[in-house]
């Protein structure tokens, strides 16, 4: 029997370098995916070229023209997900809070990676927040999107130690590495089905998967 293909969508607002690695690993595994669509939040993110060049549609909402409508930008970038039939959100970088009338129409298919090993350090500066703090440990967390900010059930986490002389940029070098490793991995298992009881546990208290 054939799988059945989910149609994916990808959220960015800058360099894109998570979406780099999805697509690459998308397009050098047998996923049952087809990546539809990669769509910015402005004009000036790099991303929507490297996209391009990975033959992938590219569309554009730009959050400047919808200042003080935060609604009205929802809505547009539903229709445009709608349009183009998407199964699952990716969302890769894409500094947007989402709504809750956004997420209804994706129930746990909203896929976020932040840097850092939530529940700690929501939000943003995790890097330097980690250092501040003197944790021993630091990392990357894949949540299902919710109306907190990152708040979402954990689905899965990687850790890199926090080394003698790090900076706010060595550890973000460090976690990203990592992100690219494990956004992709959580990304197929979602597709794939493969994260529905973890979801359910992890909405229950616990967590999915821990690399």
């Amino acid at each position: 029997m054939t799988a059945t293909v989910s149609r994916v969508a990808i959220l960015i607002s800058g360099t894109g370098s998570n979406m780099c690695s999805i697509l690459d690993a998308g397009n050098n595994e047998d996923w049952p995916a087809e990546f539809a669509l990669v769509l910015a939040d402005r004009p000036e993110a790099t991303g929507l070229e490297k996209a391009r060049a990975r033959g992938v549609t590219t569309k554009m909402v730009h959050f400047r023209k919808f200042r003080g409508r935060r609604a009205e930008f929802d809505q547009e970038l539903l229709r445009q997900l709608q349009d183009e039939r998407i199964d699952w959100v990716v969302l890769a970088g894409f500094m947007r809070i989402l709504s809750s009338e956004f997420l209804d129409a994706f129930p746990g298919r909203v896929l976020n990676i932040h840097p850092s090993l939530l529940p700690n350090y929501p939000g943003l500066n995790t890097h330097t927040r980690v250092l501040e703090a003197g944790d021993a440990v630091h990392g990357c967390t894949v949540h299902l999107v919710s109306e907190q900010l990152d708040m979402g059930p954990v689905l899965g986490q990687a850790e890199v130690p926090v080394l003698a002389g790090d900076t706010a940029e060595t550890l973000r070098i460090r976690v990203l590495e990592q992100e690219h490793i494990l956004y992709p991995e959580v990304v197929r298992r979602a597709i794939c089905g493969q994260l529905l009881s973890d979801a359910q546990a992890a909405d229950s208290g616990g967590k999915a998967e821990t690399r």
